[in-house]
């Protein structure tokens, strides 16, 4: 009886061996396009390390661009000479992720200036008083929520009385200081507010828990792009009712972090973003390239690093889901540096305590930069190089005073 023999298709792994017709079609590009690792991650097995199984295991889609985003992190953007700004938007710290990610970047010296949500450091002084916030559920009745004076924001629960109005009653008091009865950019202002954070810490025997008092302490500038819209602004508008002479001018803003990135670049550094959501913020950060190159016509050509955790979709036109390759065409990204942009396409509240123990478990701390203090000199400098390049002279007719 003759054995019957069984089909075997070989697999070719000499592509010699291919067709002549496959050969011509493919064979010039393969090797560009097929050089990327092998997906054959390791079994998990429960006993690895966060940072290691970010670098096994997340090989596709979102978490591949997670992976991505955490190595250009760790590899490129906390660089010596990399100067790295990040915006915040989002209800980041009533979900605790100022005392668990945040505050922690700071110490490192991961972040050098912040641009936030009014929102987000208004409800950070909610943790430098020692006022609880407590997990809740999406589920819960809002009515009865608010019968209960208790606030919601999704299934994060706060006192209406003894957490938001409790702390306004102590954020106008301060307000009312005389260190405040001037006109001031909102670095300053959220600078004075993380002196009085960082000294409630201490008082209530708390340690880095508030994101304004580690700023404060790090010198590192916490702006806000719309200094009104937030329980802070709301409280500055309510103490001018009763004369206060404090005034924000958003002016020194733009100013201060458009210095800030002129300047990592004309000491020979770089400048990178880390955007967690989009939003305002996002925007505020972005802008400073365009105020460079468009505004004061000063040569320049956009953001080194560029690494963004967002849920907005692109095909919507909104500035939230606009990619870094859009931002090339207003000067906001280098686009020789593109291969340094990664978008990451999931919850902050995910994305942002993994990039915090991958950047702390794989790099050390960093020297902090103190930008807060070198503010007046960064501006100063700013000031000269755009004088030097535009023949324009002072609204009065008068030559500028650079000195």
């Amino acid at each position: 009886m003759t054995k019957k023999k069984t089909a075997h298709v070989r697999y070719r792994k000499d592509l010699s061996e291919m067709p002549e017709w496959m050969k011509k079609k493919a064979l010039p590009q393969r090797q560009k396009y097929f050089s990327g690792r092998r997906v054959l991650p390791r079994n998990v097995t429960g006993r690895e390390k966060l940072a290691d199984l970010v670098d096994d295991a997340f090989l596709a889609y979102n978490s591949g661009r997670l992976r991505e985003g955490c190595q250009l992190f760790v590899e490129k953007m906390l660089e010596p000479d990399v100067t790295i700004g990040m915006s915040l938007s989002g209800a980041l710290t009533p979900a605790g992720l100022g005392v668990s990610s945040i505050v922690p970047l700071i110490r490192a010296g991961f972040v050098d200036w912040i641009v936030s949500t009014g929102a987000i450091l208004y409800h950070d002084l909610h943790f430098a008083l020692d006022y609880p916030i407590r997990m809740g559920s999406f589920r819960m009745d809002d009515t009865e929520l608010r019968d209960n004076d208790i606030v919601r924001v999704y299934d994060v629960l706060m006192g209406y009385s003894d957490c938001l109005m409790a702390t306004d009653e102590i954020l106008r008091a301060i307000l009312l200081q005389p260190e405040f009865q001037r006109e001031m950019g909102t670095a300053e202002l959220h600078h004075l507010l993380g002196k009085y954070a960082a000294e409630w810490e201490r008082k209530a025997g708390l340690k880095n828990v508030s994101l304004l008092a580690a700023a404060y302490r790090a010198g590192v500038p916490c702006y806000t792009s719309s200094p009104g819209d937030s329980t802070i602004g709301m409280n500055v508008a309510g103490v001018e009712l009763r004369g206060s002479k404090l005034r924000v001018n958003p002016s020194i803003d733009v100013n201060e972090t458009t210095a800030f990135v002129l300047a990592a670049k004309r000491s020979g550094g770089k400048s990178g973003v880390v955007l967690w959501g989009g939003g305002s913020p996002k925007n505020f950060m972005l802008q400073t390239e365009p105020q460079i190159q468009e505004v004061l016509r000063i040569k320049e050509f956009g953001q080194d690093y560029f690494l963004q955790v967002t849920d907005a979709r692109p095909d919507t036109g909104g500035l939230s889901g606009a990619t870094p390759s859009e931002a090339v065409s207003w000067g906001k990204v280098d686009p020789a540096r593109l291969p340094d942009a990664v978008v990451c396409y999931t919850d902050t509240t995910i994305a942002m305590p993994i990039l915090t123990h991958y950047a702390l478990a794989r790099h050390k701390p960093r020297p902090l930069r103190r930008l807060y203090d070198a503010r007046p000199a960064m501006v100063k400098a700013l000031t000269r190089e755009y004088f030097a390049h535009n023949k324009v002279r002072m609204i009065d007719g008068s030559a500028p005073v650079l000195d």
